[in-house]
């Protein structure tokens, strides 16, 4: 990713701490974000019976994947 100016890399920092801290999986806290890391962790769901849904994040250098509705 090229930044362009300081305006851009704020931008980008701030989509990137949002990613970091809820949705990036952590191996130190049982591949929870730091955002769920207080909670209970999530029941398990089998994907077989889900369609999965990717979500580009900062111009695709990032995906994150929910169950599409």
């Amino acid at each position: 990713m090229l930044i362009l100016n300081e305006h851009h890399l704020r931008r980008t920092l701030t989509r990137y701490l949002q990613h970091y801290n809820t949705a990036r999986p952590h191996r130190g806290i049982r591949q929870l974000p730091p955002s769920q890391a207080e909670t209970r962790p999530p029941t398990p769901i089998d994907l077989a019976d889900h369609r999965v849904h990717r979500k580009a994040i900062l111009s695709g250098l990032i995906n994150e994947y929910q169950i599409a509705s």
